[in-house]
Order: structure tokens, then C-alpha cells, then sequence
């Protein structure tokens, strides 16, 4: 998948010239699969990957099924994609959210078959994968058990319009026994591996973290290479339209399911949803944490108020950029990730909607892949974009940033075009990572965009994606 064969070179050629370009290979994304030691992982937790037959592939992984082992139900955020054409897991797991008041103890995630547009078949698919899974939860008592009540969220990812092969599904989830499911990072990998479709390695990431003196741990995983732009919020959280990204984040942290959402929210405005790989929204796009407390003993969950919470929302901020960010890296025949960074804006709202527009603009993204210091059609996006104040062109600063340290070039200078060595552009734009530094000069507010270049091989995978 990552060599491209001269059938997708093409000759440009005008009246006075002609030149051959040679499309790039994408370069290996392996480096970015790391290993964690066990003891990074948070506790109370018991996960697995599995085949059930969703892929034709037997070796190929495409169930997972995480549960929270605790001896309560964790606290449960969760932000879910806006499109109009919500999902039927994506439904089923907003239900989940409301009438458990923000508690659950399970995640199961499928691959292979995205389950979205399919009707009542899609929604009775969604709720026995929830079901099967609230079965193998040893410590959820019968008076707990209800149609109306459920511990498990669930996820799907692949190809949209098609029904899931569902008695596969279920009897992969019903063969699980406790013996099948660990806590070290085998089985985590295992369940990254899972939720793979296009992904060329597993997006799995630990930590730990300390709060008012204690040693907690965080770690997640996410997919996503292609149909990436997320814009999601919490259910009763209306926004604008804007991938397929799914992605959970598990803590041993105790923290209320009010105060979990709220440091959610506030974390994937500035991760999950500063992203962009191709600029299309997808209709599954979900992000669950879940917090259980099992580090903490009977310490009392964090709370909005708390002085420990900002400092709890920075540490998942921070934990969903990183995970964030392999989105963009494993991005579909991506060559370079590029941070679009857009400083001295009115409002936060008015540099994300600019870091937005520039990072899902196709000229831009042709041009990074061309190693094209073309800065006039960033300028043309930012110019694009209505803000609260409107842009001065005699303010605006434009700076191409190496990742290495040494110096910037600025090619604007205070609307101004500078003389650009064409040849240090070139240097720096043949980097795989690079920054690119928008000065509105209309304010302090900032905010980060990570995006990558469009390649002949993204037209080629997404080309026949289906076959």
C-alpha cells in the first residue's frame, strides 16, 4: 500500500516547458507503534482484540471488548460526531450516556463494517452488540439489568451502507471468558489492533500522572487514516456539520461523570477536533473516556469546582492531542504532518475556524506535497474565513517553522511579501514535519490545527476503497 507505481506519476507540460513529477512514497509510519511497560496501563481494567469474522482476513483482528473491573460503575464522557447522518452505534451509545446518567463498565468496538445507513436493522445490530457485552460484566446485579439501563458503549468503523454480519459479532463476544482478557500491554495492543481499517499501526498511548500527590494512569487508543475532520460534541451540544475516527481514552482516576465531560468537552475541541486528513466528516466519529476510580480507593471523584480539576483537564487535553495527532501521521498516503498554528486572533473560535480553513484547503495540501512554498494560498483561505473582527491585510504575519529548531522563515511580514530564499523553503518543506505560523494581529487568542499533504496515494485508496 505504500508504494506507488508510475501509473500515478503525471506529466505537467505547458506551452514553454515540461517536467516530470515523480510522486513520493509514503514513508513508514512503523516508528510510531510503541511499547509501554505494564505498569503504565491503568488499573481496573480488562481488555482483548479478537477476529469474529467481520474480516475476510482470519489473522486480521476486528473485535474489541473493553471492561472496567472495578467493583463500581466508572464515570463516562463521551463526544459524538454532528453529521446528520448519526450512526447507528453512535445513537445506541448517546442512549447509553443519558439513561446510565454518565456510569458504565464496558466498551465494544467492531471493524470491517461501520453500521451507519442501515435503517432498524442497523439500531437492533447496536443494541445486541450492547447487550452480549453487559453479559460478560460479572459484577452487574440484577437490579441494575433493565431495558432502559445499560453499562456497555458501542462503536463500529469501516464501510458505510452495509449490514453487520451480526451472529459473527455476537458469538466472538459471547466466547469471551475472563481467561481471554488481560491488562497488560499484549492485551492492549490486541485491542488497538482491533479498531483498525485503513490504519498502518495500532494508535495506543500510555502515561502516568500525578494529583494532589497521588500516581495516577491514563491510556487510549484511536483509528483513523482517512475521513478525517472531526467536529463533535456531547449529545445536547448542537454545532455546525463539519471523520471516521474512534477513539477511547481509560483512567484509574476518580472524577464525576459532570466534571469528566466538561474536561472532555473542553480537551477535543483542542485535539480530536484539530484535526484534518481530508477534510470530510464522517457519520461514527466517537470519543469515550472512562474513569473508574480504581487507583483512588474511596477518595471522593474530582469535581468542577475542585483545584485539582484544571489540572486533571490538562492532562487529558494534552494525552487526546497526543493521540490525536497519530490520526494525522497515519493519514492516508500522508507524507508530511504539518501544524498549522494561528496566533493573535479575536477569540479562540475565530483561530480555529482559520487553522481549520487552511488545513483542509487542496491547495494548500497539493502544495505541501509538492514541497511548494506557495504561502498566497494560505492567505486565500485565512482571507476566506468571516471572523468576529475582520482581518486587516497590513497585520498579518506568515512564517514557515522547521521542526528542528533552526531559524523560521517568514515569507509576510505585516501584509508585507518578503524575499524568499527559495531554497531554504525548499529545505523546509521537504521535512515531514513543519510548522506553518499564521499572526492575524488582532488579538491574543491562538489556537492549533494538525494536518498533513494530500498524495496520489490517498486518491488510490480511497479510489477503491470498497473492493
Amino acid at each position: 500500500m505504500n508504494r506507488v507505481g508510475p501509473s500515478v506519476c503525471r506529466r505537467f507540460s505547458s506551452v514553454s516547458s515540461s517536467s516530470t513529477f515523480v510522486a513520493k512514497p509514503t514513508p513508514s509510519k512503523a516508528r510510531h507503534h510503541v511499547q509501554f511497560p505494564d505498569t503504565s496501563f491503568p488499573h481496573g481494567y480488562s481488555l482483548t482484540g479478537v477476529h469474529c469474522g467481520v474480516k475476510k482476513n482470519p489473522s486480521v483482528l476486528d473485535l474489541t471488548v473493553i471492561l472496567s473491573t472495578s467493583s463500581k460503575p466508572a464515570s463516562a464522557a463521551a463526544c459524538f460526531t454532528r453529521n446528520a447522518f448519526k450512526a447507528a452505534p453512535v445513537l445506541v451509545s448517546q442512549d447509553v450516556l443519558e439513561k446510565s446518567a454518565g456510569r458504565a463498565r464496558a466498551i465494544v468496538t467492531n471493524s470491517g463494517c461501520a453500521n451507519a445507513v442501515t435503517g432498524k436493522q442497523g439500531l437492533e445490530d447496536a443494541w445486541a452488540m450492547v447487550k452480549a457485552t453487559d453479559a460478560l460484566l460479572p459484577q452487574r446485579v440484577k437490579s441494575e439489568a433493565s431495558e432502559d439501563i445499560h453499562d456497555t458503549f458501542v462503536m463500529s468503523t469501516g464501510v458505510i451502507g452495509q449490514n453487520l454480519p451480526i451472529s459473527k459479532i455476537l458469538s466472538g463476544i459471547s466466547s469471551l471468558v475472563p481467561s481471554s482478557l488481560g491488562s497488560d500491554f499484549a492485551a492492549w495492543e490486541r485491542a488497538a489492533k482491533a479498531f483498525m481499517t485503513t490504519d498502518t499501526f495500532p494508535k495506543l498511548r500510555a502515561r502516568t500522572f500525578n494529583l494532589g500527590g497521588q500516581t495516577f494512569r491514563m491510556a487510549g487508543m484511536d483509528k483513523g487514516a482517512g475521513m478525517i475532520h472531526p467536529d463533535m460534541g456531547p449529545p445536547t451540544n448542537p454545532g455546525q456539520l463539519h471523520a471516521t475516527l474512534l477513539g477511547c481514552i481509560l483512567t484509574d482516576a476518580a472524577v464525576s461523570p459532570q466534571a469528566l465531560q466538561s474536561a472532555l468537552t473542553y480537551a477535543v475541541d483542542r485535539s480530536f477536533n484539530s484535526i484534518s486528513v481530508d477534510g470530510e466528516m464522517s457519520t461514527n466519529d466517537t470519543i469515550v473516556v472512562l474513569a473508574n476510580g480504581a487507583a483512588a480507593g474511596e477518595t471522593k471523584e474530582i469535581e468542577e469546582h475542585d483545584p485539582l480539576f484544571p489540572a486533571f483537564r490538562e492532562e487529558l487535553t494534552s494525552f487526546a492531542a497526543e493521540l490525536a495527532q497519530l490520526v494525522v501521521r497515519d493519514g492516508e498516503g500522508a507524507t508530511k504532518f504539518v501544524t498549522v498554528s494561528v496566533e493573535g486572533a479575536p477569540t479562540f473560535t475565530d483561530a480555529h475556524r482559520v487553522a481549520s480553513k487552511i488545513s483542509t484547503s487542496a491547495l494548500v495540501k497539493t502544495a505541501l506535497y509538492g514541497e511548494d512554498a506557495n504561502w498566497g494560498r494560505i492567505l486565500a483561505a485565512t482571507g476566506s474565513v468571516p471572523l468576529s473582527t475582520p482581518i486587516d491585510p497590513y497585520r498579518v504575519n506568515v512564517t514557515f517553522v522547521p521542526a528542528d529548531g533552526s531559524t523560521p522563515l517568514p515569507v509576510l511580514v505585516r501584509g508585507e511579501p518578503e524575499v524568499v530564499d527559495e531554497v531554504r523553503a525548499k529545505e523546509i518543506l521537504s521535512e515531514e514535519d513543519f510548522e506553518i505560523k499564521v499572526d492575524l494581529g488582532l488579538g491574543s487568542e491562538s489556537a492549533q490545527y494538525w494536518t498533513c499533504d494530500f498524495s496520489y496515494e490517498y486518491v488510490r485508496i480511497n479510489g477503491d476503497y470498497r473492493s
